[in-house]
């Protein structure tokens, strides 16, 4: 996982594990490849006994979500989305159930799954370039990867705004909103990241680990009936002539036109 051709980079060091999103070429999408990648840096992070993951990313962007080329050229759309789903929240219910704090480190766009991959993180520190954005319904499928479980922290009418209009929403609203616990200059954003991560590994393993589980099951409740009803619903859009329709208008660059 540590070799070039991989989409997640891995590396460990002093009870931090660094799983690093490497595909910036292609604003590192979230695709079979990374999701799998990811999991396995969760094993290894777990084998290794990280006290801290930082979840981080190269590039201009955080991720742009969904491979929606890889939809588009799937033979079975709704079978691919499913799988993917399916082992994209196994990435979100092991950062949640992880006895290790998660810092999650934001530059740019968070699109897409990208967005609730991010904020799937005990705490985000964030860019002043960073911006959170859906999109789902723009391209006729619902909300994936977690977004669900945001509502208690975004708030209800905040989280229908940014599914069903699409929103993007700055670094500075996500601090307003409680979702981001730092924005820093975007060129501070490792040294940030490097502070966020001494100050947890200065602290007690036990209480921090303690406190984890018990703020996340008090807002949380069985994270992973949200996540497999967020898979349902989306494998019925996929294969809907509107997720279709969403999907290969994106891909020829065009407006969808959406049934009744």
């Amino acid at each position: 996982m540590t070799g070039s051709s991989s989409p997640v980079s891995y590396a460990f060091a002093d009870g931090c594990a660094r799983l690093t999103l490497d595909d910036a070429d292609r604003g590192n999408p979230v695709n079979p490849a990374s999701v799998e990648a990811l999991l396995d840096g969760l094993r290894r992070a777990d084998a290794d006994g990280a006290r801290v993951i930082v979840l981080a990313s190269t590039g201009r962007f955080f991720s742009v979500g969904g491979d929606l080329g890889a939809f588009g050229s799937a033979p079975d759309m709704a079978r691919f989305i499913d799988d993917l789903a399916e082992a994209l929240h196994r990435v979100v219910s092991e950062l949640v159930r992880s006895d290790a704090v998660v810092v999650s480190a934001v530059q740019g766009m968070a699109a897409g799954a990208g967005f609730p991959l991010a904020a799937a993180a005990d705490l985000v520190v964030a860019a002043d370039t960073a911006r959170f954005t859906l999109g789902y319904t723009k391209i006729g499928l619902s909300v994936d990867g977690g977004t669900s479980l945001l509502s208690h922290t975004l708030g209800l009418h905040r989280m229908l705004r940014l599914a069903l209009l699409n929103d993007v929403l700055s670094a500075q609203e996500a601090l307003d909103a409680g979702l981001v616990a730092r924005v820093v200059p975007a060129d501070g954003l490792d040294a940030a990241v490097d502070e966020v991560v001494a100050t947890l590994l200065a602290g007690s393993r036990g209480s921090l680990a303690a406190t984890k589980r018990l703020l996340r099951t008090a807002v949380e409740d069985a994270p992973e009936a949200r996540l497999r009803a967020e898979t349902l619903a989306i494998r019925e859009r996929a294969g809907s002539a509107d997720g279709r329709e969403g999907v290969t208008a994106f891909l020829e660059k065009r407006p969808p036109v959406f049934g009744a």
